[in-house]
């Protein structure tokens, strides 16, 4: 039996993953994300490429690998050209896409060999009827693909306490069930939501889905001037998000995020529910009465200056 036989026979006993590639003048560095798919451990996976309007040759090399990939193995459609987190909604809510997992992809980035089989290893002992969401570590690297450091390591457990106020999962790095994404199509992909990932790590806490955070990095996250969001892990960055709190950025954040969970209010658990309605009551409340309502809720964030920064932002209402 051929080798690329048996790779076939593979694919065919194995749980499809659909990768949601979401790309926009990505040439540079596109080719080296297409490879790293074709090197994956797990076998069984196709790829659609929602192109939010490029204008460099990233459909070109698009075209080019839809040709020298077999079987169908990437369709590519085109964005809703409305920004990054639209376009992942699309490909989410897009009902034609059918498969067992699914897992977000930026253009940029290195997937390791390993990435799909260790989030399948967790996911597949999840029982099917379960919303359940994988994300990891990254490591991170520059242009050259030369490693620069990794991703901050997050130690306390995911939550829905800990989701509204803090995003601990990169969506590069998530995968997830078909229960998980059930909940997303049925929120919508018209949503008033700043960040895709942010919003489906709360969506599937707040309605008692589990989400597993692995310290093991399973990508290389590239840094450069053109990222939309990179890891902002510098003394700058950290400033540069403390003055966006004061600004009122986390608050406007934090209206999005209730007003899209309305819409899934009925699939919420009781205790989410009453969390979301003590923030709701919170937010009106002064000083004192704000505090007990905020402490109530059992906010937390994953470092001891973050937790700081959040009993910051009750005190000034910026919650």
């Amino acid at each position: 039996m051929s080798e690329n036989i048996a790779k076939k026979d593979q694919s065919a006993s194995c749980p499809k993953v659909a990768i949601l590639l979401c790309t926009y003048n990505g040439q540079h560095f596109l080719n080296a994300q297409l490879d790293s798919f074709s090197a994956q451990t797990h076998s069984s996976w196709q790829v659609y490429a929602s192109d939010d309007g490029s204008t460099d040759t990233t459909l070109q090399i698009l075209k080019e690998r839809q040709q020298k990939w077999p079987d169908q193995a990437l369709e590519i459609l085109s964005g809703p050209a409305r920004g990054f987190a639209a376009n992942f909604l699309s490909l989410t809510c897009n009902t034609d896409i059918v498969a067992d997992y699914y897992a977000y992809s930026d253009q940029d980035d290195i997937w390791d060999a390993d990435k799909l089989e260790r989030a399948l290893g967790f996911l597949q002992s999840v029982p099917a009827d379960v919303p359940a969401l994988y994300c990891s570590r990254s490591r991170l690297v520059n242009t050259e693909n030369n490693e620069i450091g990794l991703s901050p390591l997050f130690n306390k457990k995911p939550g829905f306490a800990n989701a509204l106020m803090q995003n601990i999962g990169s969506g590069n790095t998530m995968v997830f069930n078909n229960a998980a994404r059930a909940l997303l199509v049925e929120a919508g992909e018209n949503l008033p939501i700043t960040i895709h990932d942010w919003w489906a790590y709360i969506l599937i806490t707040g309605c008692g889905g589990l989400v597993h955070y692995d310290s093991h990095p399973s990508i290389r996250y590239r840094q450069h001037q053109h990222n939309l969001i990179g890891m902002n892990s510098s003394f700058a960055a950290r400033f540069k998000r403390i003055l966006m709190l004061w600004q009122g950025h986390f608050k406007t954040w934090n209206d999005q995020h209730i007003a899209a969970l309305r819409v899934l209010d009925h699939r919420l658990t009781p205790e989410n529910r009453q969390i979301i309605n003590n923030l709701i009551e919170a937010r009106q409340k002064k000083l004192i009465s704000r505090l007990i309502l905020i402490k109530r809720c059992g906010f937390y964030r994953q470092t001891f200056l973050g937790n700081l920064g959040l009993i910051f932002s009750a005190v000034f209402n910026k919650v």
